[in-house]
């Protein structure tokens, strides 16, 4: 089996890769041209997965990745990805995260309607939330241009499915979290100040709505998700979440527990960080996955968070050694 896998240098990326080569898969991933590689995440695999050149915003380089490489299954995992960002500069997020799903879509239908296709959707299409929990079925509200190109990118997945007969699928994955998250990212803001402040780097922690409330899992279970959704008999969407919701106060109270600190002492919430509509509560229900899929998240929420604030101590001492 031939995986392709784009936005492969990302988190769910890394961890997908690794996946897939241990079931014996060969794996390639699409990276944009840069005079700068950043490759870090997937530096412990670099020499057993092939790199291609190509981008979501070039439908010609996806033909011709695809060709070269020749796989059965291609995971779209490409995007801008920051909510925050997606107000700044809503156009590029639109063309990255809306449109380049059409692009890689098209590319398939062109070159091999066969190829089994995943989409990574996202728990931010529900939004203003019409019911709780979420399942497949609920209505999409998005509230950020984020939100809203992925929103795009979920149904034109599903019109190929049904326009195409392609084997097309969109994995509605709520929050999920590890020690490779971007450092813009809440969760991992949180775990990088609080092992800064242990080791007398920082010393407070300036956050946006600590009452935002969130289902946050592990990445590397929720890549495993995706996998099962393109080994299924017929494609189907499927919402992947724990079922369980934290506070992003809760998140940082027990990030501080965990080196026996009082968050109180050092959080400041301050609005600069507030998003200009924000997402109060996501919820995400897994049923239908774990019925089908035989899916099940195997990381709870606390062993997440110390994960992720060990991981992060373990760096700094490491680059305090360096030094």
């Amino acid at each position: 089996m031939r995986a392709l896998i784009t936005g492969i240098t990302g988190q769910d990326g890394s961890y997908l890769a690794e996946l897939l080569l241990e079931k014996g898969y060969e794996v390639a991933g699409v990276v944009r041209r840069s005079s700068t590689e950043k490759f870090d995440r997937i530096e412990g695999i670099r020499d057993r997965i092939a790199i291609l050149q190509a981008d979501v915003l070039d439908q010609t380089s996806l033909i011709d990745a695809l060709r070269e490489f020749g796989p059965n299954e291609v995971y779209n995992l490409a995007a801008q990805s920051f909510v925050p960002t997606s107000w700044s500069q809503p156009v590029l997020t639109g063309e990255f995260t809306a449109l380049g799903v059409t692009r890689v879509l098209e590319a398939l239908r062109q070159v091999d309607c066969k190829i089994r296709f995943y989409q990574a959707s996202s728990s931010e299409m529900f939004g203003k939330v019409c019911e709780t929990p979420q399942k497949e079925s609920t209505p999409f509200y998005p509230r950020s241009p984020y939100g809203a190109a992925k929103v795009y990118g979920h149904w034109i997945t599903v019109n190929y499915r049904e326009s195409y007969d392609l084997f097309a699928v969109s994995g509605i994955l709520f929050n999920h979290e590890s020690p490779r998250r971007g450092f813009e990212f809440v969760t991992r803001k949180i775990t990088h100040t609080v092992a800064k402040i242990v080791k007398g780097q920082a010393d407070k922690l300036r956050l946006g709505n600590l009452e935002a409330r969130r289902d946050w899992g592990y990445a590397g279970d929720y890549v495993r998700a995706m996998w099962l959704m393109l080994q299924a008999e017929s494609p189907q969407d499927y919402v992947i979440a724990t079922g369980q919701t934290h506070s992003v106060r809760e998140f940082a109270e027990m990030a501080f527990r965990h080196v026996g600190l009082d968050y109180r002492d050092y959080v400041v919430e301050d609005r600069a960080f507030y998003r200009p509509a924000d997402v109060e509560v996501l919820t995400g229900d897994a049923s239908k996955a774990r019925a089908e899929l035989g899916w099940e998240p195997q990381v709870s929420f606390p062993e997440l968070v110390a994960m992720m604030v060990d991981s992060d101590l373990a760096r700094i001492e490491a680059q305090t050694c360096a030094s």
